[in-house]
This record gives C-alpha cells, structure tokens and sequence, in this order.
C-alpha cells in the first residue's frame, strides 16, 4: 500500500496510482482527524470522493502516533489524549473515537487502535501496551458492530456495494518476547475481526530481531484471513514476510526515499544526486524501465533534483512506486508459478 497519510501520496494524484496498478493505498486516523476532520470529510462524500479515488483506502488507527509522538500524549485506559502537532489543540482517541472517524471518512478497512510501544521498552511496558491493545480491541469490535443511529439517512441510489459495512482489522503486539506474542495472538485471534495484522515491528529494531518476530508471529495467524505485516517496506524484508505467510504491507520507503534523490534498481538503491548521472544519457538501470518515466534520461532526472525542481521528486516517486508494484506483482506470479527461488535471487541486491 502507497502511503496518503493525509490523503494524498505525496506529488502524486489518484491518476498517477491508478496508472501504477495500485488497488489499494493507506491512510491516517490521526492527521485526517485533525485537518480537514472527519465530520468536513463525511459532508464531502467521504474519503473516495474527497481525494477521487475509487479504488480501496485502509486507515491505520493512529496506534503508530502513539508511539511517534510519544512526548505529545497521554494513554489512559479510556484512550490517548494527543496535543496537535499542528497548533496544540487536543485530540482525544479513544477505541470508540478511532472507529466512529474511520467511519465517517468511509473506507473500505479499518484498523483498531492500539498501543505500539517502541524498540528498547521493557517487558512490563510491553505487557501494558499488549494489555491495553487486547481491552481497546473488543471496544473497537463492539463500536464497530454497532448499528446506525435511528434516522441515519441513507441514498436511495445507495448500491449494495457501498450499503456493505468496511472490514475491521484486529492487531496484535508482544514487542520482542516470544511469549507475550504468542499470548497476544492468540487473543485477538479469538474475536471476530476480518483480518489480523502484526504490530510493533520495524520500530526500531535491528533487521536480526524484526526478522524473527515476523517468522515467528506469521503462522499464528489464521490462514483464512489477511495477514498485515504494518509498516516493512524494504524489497528483501517484503519477500522474507511473503515467504512467512504475509500478505499486505505499507511502507513511507519509496516516497520519502524518492524525496531524498534515492531510487530502487535491481542493482540497489543509487543516489541521482551522484556525480555519476551527469551526463547518463539513459535510464538508471536498463532493467527497471517502466512506462510513466521511460522517456526521461537519468542525466535529466539528475538535473532536475540539482535544481530543485518539484518535477525531480515527482519522476523519482513514480519511479519507486513501479518498483515496487512490479516487485509486488512478480510475487503474485511467483507464488502461483513456483518461481520463488529465482524471485528472491532476482532481487537480492535490493
């Protein structure tokens, strides 16, 4: 899933995604609870319609923020009271709160809030965040199957479609501790939820510890629901969480890297900026050509992030983008084909 956090993948539109074969992006709870607000997105036909997407949108809950803005909240049992990164106002996200504005933006899957807890935390802050994790989870369910207020109005044109109630995905943590992994997944594995999703991973930790807990907390997971790793990105750790069990993904990688004039190339990551590209009177890398960006030399691309030029970030973003939605689809046909050995090879120097 690109990520729009505030509904938008930065430079690019909705026309620019769908020209990518994304099916599927990320939004935030948190920032579009804050501005526009979710009651301004609901009076604008919700979410789809306010960025012209017509393809499916998951929210995270703001359980990341949590952890992010950790010196700008207070968790108590009923929920987390944020002060605004944008002017200090307070936002209060409670697990009733988290479903009612995911709700109104009218996606298609929402997440449940929870407690993310950072790399380095004890166990006992572990066990807490897990805790509060499991009692917010059956709060979200229960808001979550809550019928309508009376009088809701309702399009008479309404399709089936769109009359359908969005899935719900629960979360699990456990931090670094075998136990309190198995303990937790066996929870929230219990309750009803359309999907599960792994929590507390690529926080921090160094690529040794995540790449166990993925192998470990993957096959806890029922099998016939979506399994979502939050937050893993990078191409080798993805094929690792595919060959787990894993099936969603989203990661900030490709369009922050894009910014920062690093691109993806089956040879690695390479900087545009380098001298190297100066007079590169062709593509970055012959073997990663797509359709969006073929006509620009790297030369040019080069040219443009030396001049600040907006258009440098945008070619870049694209440029990623297809990476990975290629890299994305060769999984799909790996999978099916058994071509999985020479996949992994193929993008060993990612």
């Amino acid at each position: 899933m690109p990520v729009g956090t505030q509904g938008a993948v930065k430079t690019l539109g909705s026309d620019d995604l769908e020209g990518l074969g994304f099916e599927l992006i990320l939004a935030n709870t948190y920032h579009l609870g804050l501005r526009p607000g979710a009651d301004a997105v609901e009076r604008l036909g919700g979410l789809h319609r306010f960025m012209s997407w017509d393809r499916a949108i998951l929210t995270d809950s703001g359980g990341y923020q949590v952890m992010s803005l950790a010196k700008r909240r207070k968790i108590t049992d009923e929920g987390v009271a944020f002060q605004s990164h944008l002017d200090g106002a307070e936002l209060f996200l409670s697990p009733e709160k988290a479903v009612q504005i995911q709700s109104k933006l009218g996606v298609d899957v929402m997440m449940a809030l929870d407690v993310c807890p950072e790399f380095g935390c004890s166990k006992d802050e572990a066990a807490e965040a897990m805790r509060l994790t499991h009692a917010w989870a059956e709060r979200c369910l229960a808001e979550h199957s809550r019928p309508p207020p009376s009088g809701f109005p309702e399009s008479e044109d309404a399709s089936a479609e769109s009359a359908v109630s969005p899935a719900l995905f629960g979360i699990f943590q456990g931090g670094t501790h075998e136990d309190l992994r198995r303990e937790s997944a066996a929870f929230v594995t219990s309750l009803p939820f359309d999907g599960f999703a792994i929590g507390g991973v690529s926080v921090g930790e160094p690529e040794e510890l995540m790449r166990p807990i993925v192998e470990l907390a993957a096959p806890l997971l029922p099998d016939g629901k979506p399994r979502y790793l939050m937050g893993v990105g990078h191409p080798q750790d993805i094929l690792h969480a595919v060959s787990c069990g894993v099936d969603l993904f989203d990661c900030v990688l490709p369009t922050r890297l894009a910014r920062h004039h690093s691109l993806y190339t089956l040879k690695g990551r390479i900087n545009i900026l380098n001298a190297q590209w100066a007079e590169a009177d062709g593509p970055i890398d012959p073997e990663s050509v797509f359709p969006q960006t073929q006509r620009y030399s790297a030369a040019y691309l080069h040219h443009l992030f030396k001049a600040e030029e907006p258009l440098g970030p945008r070619l870049a973003t694209i440029h990623n983008l297809a990476f990975y939605a290629r890299l994305m689809a060769e999984i799909r046909e790996a999978i099916g084909t058994g071509g999985w050995p020479g996949l992994a090879s193929r993008y060993q120097d990612c």
